[in-house]
């Protein structure tokens, strides 16, 4: 089972490679910002908003029809971190950012982008399977598409309140309003908000999908099985391709290697390495991470945990 981790991560900061939540926040509102840019030349163009759509959106929404979402099966991913109206990309970024950070405080940066992606994914599959099963939707379907991080902000959502529910925000407010409440509120919102938009409710088997997808992840991951421990080694060998050598090594596999010290009570001298030096390390871990240590200091601590087992 894993421990609960607490990182002293920056709430906004761009330059953070832990951070994962900004970094999905910056992706959203780049796109959202390149769609509205394209859309304004449209009409400058004299072209109007339906032949925008037929051009730009078309491509990155997510179909309705499993045939359609077969010629273009791209749209899993794009359609999650597509946006276009202002309201709608306002209130996800900034429930992202409050689920999204508290998730990250408590379990870590590698819980974010799986929940999101995966979330995402899982939402879409529930609206296309719901699209077919709810005859209500059948009409619809031809016309019919999906955007917008609602299942994977979603998914955080429920990932967070299932691992902490009764976590404590605005602590000065007469001890705190437990997140299972934000939970509530944020899900009625959706609810309310859905009953009265013109997706005439189809956006439901969205949320559910991506509700349901964060539930199970954090379950797994709180019994020790982690469901995006593949993808973050692909990301982190994507992103860490043209690294140094000294860099490329995955942050999880040092924590692996490194435990036996991490993990210890008591540093006494080990070998011909000094017990100061070895707390200096490990501050400096929990200062900025294991990625912050220097060729120099991996190898004495490589040297270290070989001594304590």
């Amino acid at each position: 089972m894993h421990a609960v981790e607490r990182e002293r991560i920056p709430r906004l900061s761009l330059g953070e490679e832990r951070n994962m939540v900004t970094q999905i926040l910056v992706v959203n509102l780049t796109i959202y910002v390149l769609l509205l840019f394209t859309w304004v030349l449209y009409n400058m163009e004299g072209l109007k908003t339906p032949q925008f759509e037929k051009d730009i959106m078309s491509w990155i929404m997510l179909p309705a029809g499993p045939a359609k979402l077969l010629t273009r099966p791209w749209t899993l991913i794009t359609s999650m971190f597509t946006h276009f109206y202002f309201w709608q990309i306002f209130s996800n970024m900034v429930w992202l950012w409050c689920f999204g950070s508290i998730l990250q405080n408590l379990a870590g940066h590698q819980r974010i982008l799986p929940v999101y992606l995966f979330g995402g994914i899982s939402g879409a599959v529930f609206y296309v399977l719901g699209m077919q099963a709810i005859p209500s939707f059948h009409q619809l379907i031809p016309n019919a598409a999906a955007m917008g991080a609602s299942a994977s902000v979603m998914a955080l959502a429920i990932a967070a309140t299932a691992l902490a529910p009764k976590y404590r925000l605005f602590p000065l407010l007469s001890g705190g309003i437990p997140l299972w409440v934000i939970t509530v509120i944020f899900t009625g919102l959706h609810i309310y908000s859905h009953i009265f938009s013109l997706h005439n409710n189809t956006f439901y088997p969205l949320l559910l999908g991506g509700g349901l997808f964060g539930l199970l992840f954090i379950q797994q991951w709180k019994r020790g099985r982690d469901w995006g421990k593949g993808l973050n080694k692909l990301t982190f060998k994507a992103t860490h391709l043209f690294h140094p050598a000294d860099q490329q090594m995955d942050p999880d596999q040092l924590q692996t290697i490194f435990q036996p010290v991490l993990t210890a009570t008591e540093h006494k001298k080990i070998a011909d390495i000094p017990e100061q030096v070895i707390n200096e390390i490990l501050d400096k871990i929990n200062e900025k991470g294991i990625k912050s240590l220097t060729p120099e200091e991996r190898d004495i601590l490589l040297k270290a945990s070989k001594e304590v087992q």
